[in-house]
């Protein structure tokens, strides 16, 4: 009975061990809660991309609500892939939902706003642009000077000017806004879109560009504070600078009784004595009808005494205060600047954090993240957030005013997205301390205005990739036949050269040693044949060597080498399988094979339909295809059966996103696609990337530098 007993009562002490096979207890999960006044989507990673790619013009309402469900959404990602320099998956991986939720500008990446048809570019070079309102974020000095040097960007590198107006009508009306503010487009609150902007036109909104007045503009790298007053002259805030031995990274109100915020305008207020007075309710208001003048607290709205800035009574988020006693009586009011250690976002824009405040029944000191999935840092504007639920994002480095307006600026001037990550006009956000404009964006810009007046360029043009402008895919079309000119000397019939059997080409006599293929505006025609590059234009062609260092020959006569064809060549290929050589010209197409010719006949022959004018270029795909290009279509080629398959003609940008529709030529060249318009080269990867953006002359043909 003893033995028994003493049995079970150590099975009961075991039981209150812990056991190495029982799992510990798992730390509690954090919590997150759901902010009041936040505009949180709660959509699912599908959701949100559908979404993204309808409002970015890479899916149509009619592909959904037409069914295809997850071989459309595929489709479109891949374009969008393509389109901003992703890996093309399909899939709905991280890199593209990181990209969907990157802070961005506004405009589409692929059309543009449905509702507004603005003309491509502006009639006139001396634009106008007037400031409608100010962002409480920055003095209204730093706005202007913002802008100024983002229209700069453009007038450097063009023969445009920008005028400030007061009043009047004007180009390019600038205005800050939040959520729905009047266009049509919202905005989104902090982060996500940032700004958007209009093409030219004269439709209500054309050239305006609109900012979102929820984000904290800066220039960049955090706060840019101007001083008043003080004994500064204006100069900026410096962060962090020494008070008594203590260092500051914000305005403070420390050694002053009057409650008035301030800093120091260098490093050390101990030694320098330098100082000035930070944006305040208490030193001044801006806009309203005040001229200026500060705040008076309390002050009566509405039967109801207020303390502080407030948003009541309006519906656009922005704080105010009356400049008397009582605003029911007197109706004076301005708005309240935005001092350096307001928050943004959430529900109290524009007011303080409170330190300590409550949280879930923690006592916190400085922002957190406690409550959030997104790691943002975060602080209530009373001492207790539990019982008022008054809250708002910490300041951060901001976004870079100067950087958003030039980019939408660019799009006030007719220019499109660029699918370059390194260029002004891609549409994702990205701070650069050393900003030039990139060589794309200029690429773009001077095609459609022209050069400039402005700072001479590099004497080393830079490698660039590019995005194609917003231009007219129409060009005009051009005569088949160049108009006579004086007959050059004729060559011997032994020094004529012609095709042999295998397709290759023999060589003729140079025309006009003299004449220098680099100095040749723009040429009619550039393919490669067998291991040459040929270049046509009027009646005559240079030719060099596909691979490594080597002369221009030339200029020769066509006629000499291909006696059936005319002075101008549209386009031309070597077919690799049945080594046919294949020349458009208008809407007449030949084909030499050996020394035989067939042709001239009409494109019709091959498929293509009589209301094509020319084929621009030709791209090699493989053995026995090619792909004819005519703007913004394109038809593939059966070299053997010459006809075109069927299916076509396709939209050249499903595929060739990011060249130009208007391309002069187009060829295949030391394995890549080239998409060139005067003077500048697309280069584009075989998996439909554009790599490098070039010119013609310099990295193709490589004559020598101007």
């Amino acid at each position: 009975m003893g033995l028994a007993l003493l049995l079970l009562l150590l099975g009961l002490l075991s039981l209150g061990r812990p056991s190495t096979a029982v799992p510990l207890q798992q730390e509690q999960a954090p919590v997150v809660i759901s902010f009041p006044g936040e505009l949180v989507s709660q959509r699912s990673d599908v959701e949100l991309a559908t979404h993204y790619l309808q409002h970015f013009g890479y899916l149509k309402e009619s592909e959904i609500s037409g069914g295809g469900g997850q071989v459309t959404l595929a489709s479109a990602l891949k374009k969008m892939q393509q389109r901003l320099g992703l890996k093309e998956t399909g899939q709905l991986d991280s890199p593209t939902l990181d990209a969907m939720r990157a802070p961005r500008c506004g405009v589409p990446d692929v059309g543009s706003f449905q509702t507004f048809q603005g003309d491509l570019k502006w009639d006139h070079t001396d634009i106008t642009y007037q400031v409608l309102n100010y962002s409480p974020d920055l003095d209204a000095s730093i706005i202007e000077d913002a802008f100024q040097r983002a229209f700069k960007v453009w007038s450097d590198v063009t023969p445009l000017t920008f005028t400030r107006k007061e009043r009047g009508k004007v180009d390019i009306e600038i205005r800050f806004g939040t959520e729905e503010h009047g266009d049509g487009y919202p905005f989104d609150g902090k982060d996500g879109l940032l700004a958007h902007a209009f093409p030219p036109g004269k439709d209500r909104f054309s050239g305006d560009a609109h900012f979102d007045d929820d984000e904290s503009w800066t220039l960049g790298t955090g706060s840019v504070v101007k001083t008043y007053y003080g004994n500064a002259n204006g100069a900026l805030c410096h962060f962090p600078y020494i008070f008594e031995g203590k260092s500051y990274s914000t305005c403070t109100t420390d050694g002053r009784s009057d409650g008035l915020p301030w800093c120091a305008t260098t490093a050390s207020f101990d030694q320098d004595k330098t100082y000035g007075f930070c944006p305040s309710e208490l030193l001044y208001t801006f806009d309203g009808n005040s001229d200026g003048a500060k705040c008076v607290f309390p002050f009566v709205f509405e039967g109801k005494s207020y303390d502080g800035c407030t948003t009541e009574g309006r519906t656009d988020g922005y704080r105010w205060c009356a400049t008397t006693d009582n605003f029911d009586q007197d109706k004076k009011y301005g708005f309240c600047p935005t001092r350096d250690t307001a928050v943004f976002g959430g529900n109290s824009p524009g007011e303080e954090c409170v330190f300590p405040f409550t949280f879930l029944r923690q006592t916190y000191s400085a922002c957190t993240s406690e409550g959030r999935s997104d790691g943002k840092l975060w602080c209530a504007t009373t001492s207790d957030y539990d019982t008022d639920k008054k809250w708002g994002f910490c300041p951060d480095k901001g976004y870079s005013l100067f950087l958003v307006a030039a980019h939408e600026f660019g799009h006030s001037l007719g220019l499109e997205h660029s699918s370059i990550q390194d260029a002004l006009m891609y549409p994702m956000y990205r701070y650069v301390a050393d900003f030039h404009l990139h060589s794309d964006d200029v690429a773009g810009i001077q095609f459609l205005y022209g050069s400039g007046t402005g700072p001479s360029p590099p004497t080393r043009r830079p490698d660039v990739p590019t995005r194609r402008p917003n231009v007219p895919t129409q060009r005009p079309d051009v005569p088949t036949q160049r108009p006579d000119v004086p007959t050059q000397t004729t060559t011997e019939a032994d020094d004529t050269s012609t095709s042999g059997e295998d397709g290759s080409v023999t060589e003729s006599t140079p025309v006009e040693p003299t004449s220098d293929a680099c100095k040749v505006q723009g040429f009619d025609a550039v393919t490669q044949i067998k291991k040459e590059l040929y270049l046509f234009k009027n009646g005559q062609y240079w030719k060099k060597p596909a691979a490594g260092m080597g002369p221009i020959k030339g200029p020769l006569r066509i006629q000499d080498t291909w006696p059936a064809l005319p002075d101008v060549v549209d386009a031309a290929f070597q077919d690799k399988l049945t080594k046919k050589l294949f020349f458009f010209s208008g809407q007449r197409f030949w084909v030499y094979q050996g020394t035989r010719v067939l042709g001239p006949r009409s494109i019709e022959k091959l498929g293509i339909s009589r209301d094509v004018p020319k084929i621009f270029g030709v791209l090699q795909k493989g053995r026995g295809k090619a792909l004819l290009f005519h703007e913004d279509k394109y038809w593939r080629l059966d070299a053997k059966a010459e006809r075109v398959d069927q299916g076509y003609p396709k939209r050249t940008d499903d595929v060739f996103s990011g060249v130009p529709l208007d391309s002069q030529n187009i060829f295949l060249y030391q394995g890549k696609y080239h998409f060139c318009r005067n003077p500048f080269c697309w280069r584009m990867t075989p998996q439909y990337q554009v790599d490098k953006v070039g010119y013609l002359k310099y990295d193709i043909l490589e004559c020598p530098e101007q």
